[in-house]
């Protein structure tokens, strides 16, 4: 059997394999007609190593996607994003609004990761991990091809391709969505919650049957028809190639000087040599089975493109193509632009100054990150100056300063805390106190609350206007489980704490005072 009978053609809709989309007249995108109209793509399946692999890896992903909110470590779901409560559990850990250091540490760290991995493989992440390639390619379109047929293939009986297969297709689309958006829920609002919304009838809970709504609403939307738009259009990561990747990055790419030129017939030829001549054939039988197959539609043998999701299926279709042809394997397949020059020799790995930058951060941010965590007590507090005048002055002596106090228990129990306040400078009176309707504050588990309050000094505790003192909160035990400094504001003098007699001014006593000092 000859090439031509086991390669089928591509299909009439694909891109012509021999013209660069940067030439002109051609395409500008992928999934746009010359006309301006979209094209819409139905990837042909090839089924080879690679596919295998990344339907392995699909399956694990979603299920592990699906069992996380089920799951429970420390009594608290593994992930718990709640909004409304601004309480972020990962794994055990909650992290609050005031935790934005090691949140954004985290965070940081998590796309240096994602900077390494793509200096390495490329991007490897959007073709075998994002969750818009491992539901699009491995659940909607699965669904799609058992009630429209597989394209470049005929189809099984009048069933497929038929009304009410397009009719069942749109209806498991949307069950599918369904079970989708309830469980995307369940990260944010938790499943004991997620399954009394269920229960309950909408008019019972609009707010929430409506998020429910757009969320399967903007799912059908994604995986039914906007698809591989959202990875050529929406998504910016294509876009950060030039700056993530290298000539030493692992990309899927088409072997140039092996493959070209182009032509049905390239017996006899030792595959080894490096330059083919202008009279011989390459090994791409230009069967455009890579370009039926793509999910978004590009032609590999162009080079690297902004489209290419490194899914490899077109791997797996020039494999099959070339194992019926009895030829080497790998004409398309992993490598570094360097290693398709000439420039390293075939699978060599060259370690690059980005890969010794990137984990070593990454490490350091961790590492930072959680020891920001594990320094963390069982209260949160900080201290702030409230809107007002700064400080007061009373009868005998007394300043006041106006604080606030944010705490919040971060334990999983009510908690009741105490209040004190001392002089930062050892040798400072100690007459400072709270007032005693806020001097003990007691918090629900995982409450936060602003408690306005005054802090009572002696007015000869100031110098030069000014005080520092130290807030204490102690548990029941009279432990200080956090400790805040302030600076209390006060008279820039001393103030006479001597109270003036009723029926007396400043002219007798200093009369008084002259007499005394002529009898003297």
């Amino acid at each position: 059997m000859n090439a031509a009978a086991d390669t089928p053609a591509a299909p009439a809709t694909a891109p012509d394999a021999s013209r660069s989309p940067d030439a002109p007249g051609g395409m500008v995108l992928s999934t746009l007609n010359e006309d301006g109209s979209r094209r819409w793509l139905k990837p042909r399946p090839s089924r080879g190593s690679m596919h295998a692999r990344r339907k392995a890896v699909a399956a694990g992903l979603i299920a592990l996607f699906t069992m996380l909110p089920h799951v429970e470590i420390n009594g608290k779901p593994a992930i718990l994003l709640d909004l409304a409560a601004r309480r972020f559990t990962f794994f055990g850990v909650t992290l609050l609004p005031n935790d934005t250091l090691p949140f954004a540490l985290l965070m940081v760290s998590l796309f240096l990761s994602l900077f390494f991995i793509t200096a390495i493989f490329g991007r490897i992440w959007c073709g075998w991990a994002c969750p818009q390639t491992v539901y699009t390619e491995f659940l909607f379109r699965p669904i799609e091809r058992c009630f429209d047929g597989t394209p470049g293939r005929a189809l099984k009986g009048a069933f497929q391709g038929s009304s009410l297969a397009r009719v069942l297709k749109h209806a498991t689309h949307l069950l599918v969505a369904c079970f989708l958006s309830h469980t995307f829920l369940a990260y944010f609002v938790g499943v004991d919650t997620l399954w009394v919304w269920v229960r309950r009838s909408p008019l019972e809970h609009p707010a929430s049957f409506l998020v429910m709504l757009a969320v399967v609403a903007l799912m059908m939307f994604d995986f039914c028809f906007f698809r591989e738009q959202t990875c050529i259009v929406a998504c910016p990561y294509g876009r950060f190639q030039s700056v993530l990747l290298d000539r030493f990055s692992w990309i899927v790419a088409y072997d140039r000087r092996r493959g070209e030129p182009r032509g049905k017939t390239a017996k006899g030829r030792d595959v080894s040599l490096p330059v083919v001549q202008a009279s011989a054939r390459g090994d791409c039988v230009d069967c455009g089975l890579c370009v039926a197959t793509c999910p978004t539609g590009i032609d590999i043998r162009n080079g690297l493109q902004m489209e290419c999701i490194h899914c490899t299926q077109c791997i797996d279709a020039c494999e099959g193509v070339m194992n019926r042809l009895g030829r080497a394997t790998g004409l398309i397949r992993y490598a570094s632009q360097a290693e398709l020059a000439g420039e390293v020799e075939k699978g060599r790995f060259k370690i690059r100054p980005r890969l010794v930058v990137y984990p070593a951060l990454v490490m350091a941010l961790v590492t930072a990150a959680f020891t920001v965590l594990a320094l963390r007590g069982p209260v949160s507090a900080s201290i702030f100056r409230t809107r007002g005048a700064t400080f007061a002055q009373l009868p005998g002596g007394i300043v006041t300063n106006p604080v606030g106090l944010r705490l919040i228990n971060r334990l999983d129990t009510p908690v009741t805390y105490t209040l004190t306040a001392s002089p930062r400078i050892a040798s400072s009176p100690t007459h400072l106190r709270f007032p005693a309707e806020t001097a003990t504050v007691t918090l629900e588990a995982g409450e936060a609350r602003i408690i306005n309050t005054l802090v009572e000094a002696n007015a000869a505790s100031f110098v030069n206007g000014s005080m520092p003192i130290v807030i204490s909160i102690l548990d029941k035990d009279g432990r200080a489980v956090a400790e805040r400094s302030y600076n209390l504001q006060g008279p820039m003098t001393r103030f006479d704490a001597t109270p003036t007699r009723p029926g007396h001014d400043d002219d007798e006593d200093d009369a008084s005072s002259e007499r005394k000092e002529g009898h003297s």
